[in-house]
């Protein structure tokens, strides 16, 4: 720290130390808040604001239905600094087209809706299906609602009438129509699974654990 020079230093005015004196009396008399209050406050936080069961929910945009899902219980923190959705006992999440048609679907065992954001986080055995029938399996996705774009950055699978694939790191559409995998890790005909016949190229199909951190996807 860089000591002032003896030029710039005042004389503190006598109505000056007054205003001074009279701001410490100020913040000495604010006590603070006391371990028991600060618990409460805390509790508060983790309190739902809004349980409900048995949910089949539908949002729509102008008169059409945009997205739905199904769900056995859905919690909703409004006290929090970043206020959540969750549904801890899993989600189904339809993405319908201008048709009115299902164009994709999710699954997942839990699910984190950040309101903010307008970010879906879906986690444990996820499944999407699209229109072409491809699997994705993964245990981590995240749908980007504003930016009609679904990723990961952790191991996926993702199998086609003629093949699985299987990479770590993904890109996509919402409807999952066209998508991309960052890094493939293996290639797997549908012919050599049936006839027993697997290349030594087949992948281990083990997910690695999950980063608990969201990843970010940066916009060209």
């Amino acid at each position: 720290m860089k000591t002032a020079p003896l030029y710039r230093i005042k004389i503190i005015k006598a109505s000056s130390i007054f205003i001074l004196l009279a701001l410490m009396v100020s913040v000495s008399s604010c006590k603070p808040n006391r371990p028991e209050e600060i618990q409460e406050l805390t509790n508060r936080e983790e309190l739902p604001s809004l349980i409900l069961h048995d949910l089949t929910a539908t949002i729509t945009d102008s008169g059409k239905i945009k997205y739905q899902f199904i769900t056995p219980e859905m919690l909703q923190f409004d006290q929090r600094k970043e206020p959540t959705i969750e549904f801890p006992k899993g989600l189904h999440l339809f993405v319908y087209n201008n048709e009115q048609e299902v164009d994709a679907q999710i699954k997942s065992n839990e699910a984190i809706y950040y309101q903010d954001d307008d970010l879906w986080e879906l986690r444990n055995d996820v499944e999407a299906v699209n229109t072409d029938g491809d699997v994705i399996n993964t245990e981590l996705l995240f749908w980007d609602a504003q930016k009609e774009i679904i990723y990961s950055d952790q191991f996926i699978k993702i199998t086609t009438d003629t093949e699985i694939i299987t990479g770590y790191g993904f890109e996509s559409d919402e409807r999952m129509q066209n998508y991309i995998i960052k890094n493939i890790s293996g290639i797997l005909q549908v012919d050599d699974i049936q006839t027993g016949t697997a290349s030594a190229d087949e992948p281990e199909e083990i997910a690695p654990e999950i980063n608990q951190q969201r990843p970010t996807i940066s916009e060209d």
